[in-house]
């Protein structure tokens, strides 16, 4: 999938009802969406697809070399173009066969599938398959690997970087400016101007989490291999150990050297030390699990990494901690969710794997640094239409609106209510809450209100203005001409455009009303007398003989 958000990633599941499928699990009724929709077993590795459904990796992979696409009995088409790891369902998978005393579901030949899709394609339309007869098979080859590899697109990745927030790494309230992440940045894809980075960074030398973000390019030459460095292998010695000491040696070293050294960033991030990573993750003991995101958060500093530590199946474990761990974890956890939604491919991912739902909820949060990030993420996972749709359905609209009432993080949730005002059900949304009259009466108090939450509000009323008949409306009866015309006269410089084009756009439609009007005006301009309008207007009148 590629980074210009035109795949809709959602989970859902493919229900089949059939009793003769999965004969090692007959003893047991198993449920539907834990069987594969092709080779109709218990997923060995299940992962998700663009379409929504859930597949066992071989089916995708021997439909990719077949290039086939099944079609399913609902009459959809899954989209085979990008997989993701479903760690969530293959955990549930598992844990019910084990209270179900049922044997774990094993690895399926590539021969038997192979066998089940060719009888698919003999059952099916050609024209569900991928490539066309007449393809070469070196040609097919061509496309099957650009598929598999789809190009990495960077835009909102190279951020400027802002200034920390604070330094403490414990949960704390701050008074510091956590407006200042609002800096100037020439960026076309993206609605406002914005510079940030995760909260929990910093470039001290303190003991704590202090890393400075440094956002290098890309570096074409990395390649995961079974061979690795002795720093790698030493580090993976201490992390696999049963001794908690010794693990927690390592995954400290880890971050730390993933704090100082951009280099092994790249270098360290490899498939084992990823997988050994994840076990830390779900660790019972706190400064393994802290430590280990916190080390997770320095890999996905390199944009390289981003993509590939989404895909090694992270976003379900940082949701459980966002969700569940403690305060500093959680503050991590908000952080890597940042960093990975800094690249556009990884967006519709984060999105599709449950994470709106609890950063929502970590807004609420008392630790300044959660609540950053995580504002932060929902700012650039809502850059994309796939992620506005779900907030609005997750009831974003009305709690981010109460929390710009009451000015908890007004400036960070204001980002991320303009994106929303981007889409058609955001913009509905939004003015069915009533949020005209709560920006208006935001600017009315100019004098409480930060310099930044007032261009915010500014640049949220002019994304609401935009293609709304409702706007104008609402806005007279929040008297929002006199505050914009204000902001026009004393506001910064970005404040007074959105304000002066708001103002142009709200005097436009009065005139566009008035020259509807003069109907009579408009006719006597095309040679038309009021006489004939009028007749012409009642066929039955006096002078309907004219015509």
């Amino acid at each position: 999938m590629g980074g210009n958000g035109k795949h809709r990633w959602k989970i859902s599941f493919y229900h089949r009802h059939n009793s003769s499928s999965s004969p090692k699990h007959s003893k047991t009724q198993t449920p539907p969406e834990f069987l594969c929709p092709i080779s109709e077993s218990l997923m060995f590795d299940p992962v998700v697809v663009p379409s929504g459904q859930s597949f066992d990796r071989i089916s995708i992979q021997v439909c990719r070399d077949l290039g086939f696409t099944p079609t399913l009995p609902d009459g959809s088409i899954p989209d085979f173009s990008t997989t993701i790891p479903n760690l969530a369902i293959k955990t549930t998978i598992l844990t019910w066969c084990r209270d179900h005393h049922t044997q774990d579901p094993a690895p399926l030949d590539y021969t038997s599938v192979e066998k089940i899709v060719r009888s698919k394609i003999q059952d099916q339309s050609p024209s569900t398959l991928l490539s066309a007869p007449d393809i070469r098979v070196s040609e097919r080859e061509l496309l099957k690997a650009v598929a598999e590899n789809p190009p990495v697109l960077f835009s909102h990745a190279a951020t400027e970087i802002g200034p920390r927030v604070n330094n403490n790494l414990y949960c704390s309230t701050s008074s510091s400016s956590d407006e200042s992440v609002i800096v100037t940045a020439n960026s076309p894809h993206t609605p406002l101007p914005l510079a940030t980075r995760p909260a929990c960074f910093s470039t001290s030398g303190s003991s704590s989490s202090s890393i400075e973000i440094t956002e290098s390019e890309i570096n074409p030459n990395f390649q995961s291999s079974s061979s690795s460095s002795p720093e790698e292998q030493e580090l993976l010695l201490q992390l696999k150990s049963s001794d908690i000491y010794e693990q927690e040696k390592g995954v400290i070293s880890l971050r730390k050297i993933t704090r100082t050294k951009e280099e092994a960033r790249v270098s360290l991030c490899s498939p084992r030390l990823l997988s050994t990573l994840r076990s830390l993750i779900i660790s019972r003991y706190n400064v393994v699990q802290t430590n280990a995101i916190a080390s997770l958060v320095n890999l996905s500093l390199e944009k390289s990494n981003k993509v590939f530590i989404v895909r090694s199946g992270f976003v379900p474990l940082l949701i459980d901690v966002l969700k569940a761990g403690s305060c500093e974890a959680q503050e991590h956890a908000a952080g890597a969710l940042f960093s990975l939604a800094l690249e556009d491919e990884n967006k519709m991912a984060i999105g599709v794997l449950g994470a709106l739902q609890p950063l929502l909820h970590a807004l609420r949060s008392d630790s300044e640094r959660t609540r950053h990030d995580s504002a932060l993420a929902l700012y650039h996972l809502s850059l994309i239409q796939s992620n506005r749709v779900k907030l609005v359905k997750l009831g974003a609209v009305s709690t981010l609106l109460s929390m710009v009432k009451s000015g908890d993080s007004a400036s960070r949730v204001l980002l991320v209510l303009c994106n929303i005002a981007a889409s058609t059900e955001g913009k509905s949304a939004m003015l069915d809450a009533n949020a005209v009259a709560i920006l208006v009466g935001m600017l009315r108090e100019s004098e409480l209100v930060p310099e930044a939450t007032r261009e915010n509000c500014v640049a949220a009323l002019f994304a609401l203005s935009h293609g709304s008949m409702r706007f104008k409306g609402l806005a007279k009866e929040a008297r929002a001409i006199e505050v914009l015309r204000e902001v026009e006269e004393r506001g910064s410089q970005r404040a007074k455009e959105k304000a002066k084009r708001i103002l142009q756009m709200m005097r436009g439609r009065e005139e566009e009303e008035d020259e509807e009007i003069d109907w009579e005006g408009a006719l006597d301009a095309g040679g038309l007398s009021r006489t004939r309008y009028r007749a012409g207007r009642d066929v039955f009148g006096a002078n309907s003989t004219n015509f």
